[in-house]
């Protein structure tokens, strides 16, 4: 394929030589590449297990399973391509995913066998080489080989233009993810209206197979703990740099964006890269719940909220917020706040189980939040009364709920039904948030005013074992002590 015939080429601004002697040139002379094949990767079992239990649960049906094309930033650049979560849980695949692949399970009389589609490198006989710049390897580098792959993840390979065929077979007995690709999407609903001979589709399967996927991952394997902790730990890092670079940040009149830039020159030293924007709230600003401009100043005096994690290279992700005062130390009612988001935090991780229901836990930290809001003289009622659902005052200072469960997404498991996540029992593998806060907005006339504009949320990770819980994140400082401790230590307050 010649460049101006590339998805996306720029035709208008083309200089690559196209005469015969440079093409026979570039092809000739290179030397030859170690064909060695690699030893399956440390989660190529587990990721085996997890198709077998996906494929137990959709018997006799063709499931599809795409990666997703990359995302066009603008014109013919690209964000940086992260595969889907469900295509990468089941195939082991992380940041290294080629974009575009397809995993297929075809049904068999005992299960499903499992190939994987991608496309692999142009040749350098090809023109493609040099002159395609989404697939060429002068312009994105080598792609691994068919049976490069193969060994790696323990799957089958095919090249992605053989899927050409499975898209041909498909017939009402195929299921897609239908949020993976839209474009493979449309060929394979185009396929199945022509099966069924209808004009309207029926799309329960589909729903079926992506509530299943996400499910699958509510009970963490023993290598996605150990993601899990390897996260935590290179989250844990990324705040400690934030403190060093305090006097720098502080010294910025957008300090907010230096917080943001020093976390994230760790995520991408330590993994693949932030597993969500970074939240670096100072001031008012930590009590707008995803403020991600981060524009701000970082001044001496105000608290920051910093909502951070860094996402490994097999794309699992920390979630962690630990909440500073920027000048080292708490004033008195900063820290009264501060206390009491981590005495509702630790009131729930007390509570945490087997056979829990998931909701108590929310429902143990908003019992503390009352408590102390209603102590204060915030609330027009008792705390008894407004935990009323009824009625329901304390939640005007934390409208988001305490826990949401955690892996390869940073909001995981998201289409699981109701009954399985809120109303489900905990057990042990499962991984969540427990993240209390309490936000008086700077022009709140329902509180005092030495309580307006401040905001404070204290978030960790947390594993339930067998016999209770484990807080993965309890090595970053929690308590108003420890924190100013801290900043002591590791860097200098602004």
């Amino acid at each position: 394929m010649a460049e101006s015939e590339a998805p996306r080429a720029t035709e208008n601004r083309s200089t690559t030589p196209v005469s015969s002697t440079f093409k026979q040139y570039i092809s000739e002379h290179w030397a030859e590449r170690a064909d060695a094949l690699p030893q399956p990767r440390e989660q190529a079992p587990f990721a085996a297990a997890r198709r077998a239990a996906i494929s137990a649960l959709h018997p006799g049906k063709r499931l599809i399973i795409p990666a997703g094309a990359a995302k066009t930033r603008s014109n013919d650049t690209d964000y940086a391509y992260r595969a889907h979560s469900a295509f990468a849980h089941l195939t082991g695949w992380g940041s290294d995913s080629v974009a575009g692949s397809v995993l297929v399970l075809e049904p068999t009389p005992d299960g499903h066998d499992a190939t994987l589609y991608f496309r692999e490198a142009a040749g350098r006989d090809s023109d493609e080489f040099y002159a395609n710049p989404e697939i060429g390897e002068f312009w994105t580098g080598p792609r691994p080989s068919l049976a490069h792959v193969a060994a790696d993840l323990g799957l089958a390979t095919r090249e992605l233009g053989a899927l050409g065929a499975v898209i041909e077979a498909v017939d009402a007995d195929t299921v897609i993810l239908r949020d993976g690709d839209r474009d493979l999407t449309d060929q394979v609903d185009g396929r199945r209206l022509l099966a069924a001979d209808t004009e309207s589709l029926e799309t329960d399967a589909d729903a079926e197979l992506a509530r299943n996927l996400s499910e699958l991952r509510l009970v963490k394997d023993a290598y996605e703990i150990r993601q899990m902790r390897l996260a935590v730990a290179a989250t844990k890092q990324g705040f400690d740099d934030v403190i060093a670079d305090l006097g720098e940040i502080t010294a910025h009149p957008r300090g907010e964006r230096l917080v943001e830039g020093t976390f994230n020159r760790r995520a991408r030293a330590e993994g693949n890269t932030v597993g969500y924007d970074t939240i670096a709230a100072s001031g008012p600003h930590a009590c707008i719940l995803h403020w991600t401009r981060n524009d701000g100043p970082v001044a001496a005096g105000d608290l920051i909220l910093v909502d951070a994690g860094i996402e490994l290279d097999s794309l699992y992700t920390a979630d962690i917020t630990r909440t500073l005062p920027v000048g080292g130390t708490f004033t008195e009612v900063q820290r009264r706040v501060y206390e009491a988001v981590r005495e509702a935090a630790d009131a729930a991780f007390a509570i945490v189980r087997p056979g829990i229901r998931f909701r108590q836990i929310h429902e143990t930290a908003m019992a503390v939040i009352a408590r102390r809001t209603a102590e204060w003289g915030l609330l027009p009622v008792s705390a008894e009364e407004s935990l009323d659902p009824a009625q329901q005052y304390h939640r005007r200072y934390m409208v988001h709920g305490t826990s949401h469960h955690l892996g390869i997404d940073v909001h995981d498991c998201a289409q699981a039904r109701r009954e399985l996540y809120l109303e489900g029992e905990l057990e042990a593998g499962m991984v969540f948030t427990i993240e209390p806060g309490l936000y008086f907005q700077p022009d709140d006339l329902t509180v005092p005013e030495e309580y307006r504009g401040i905001g404070v949320r204290i978030e960790d990770n947390i594993l339930v074992t067998e016999s209770g819980a484990e807080n993965l994140s309890i090595a970053i400082p929690r308590t108003a002590d420890e924190v100013e401790a801290w900043l002591a230590r590791n860097g200098r307050a602004g």
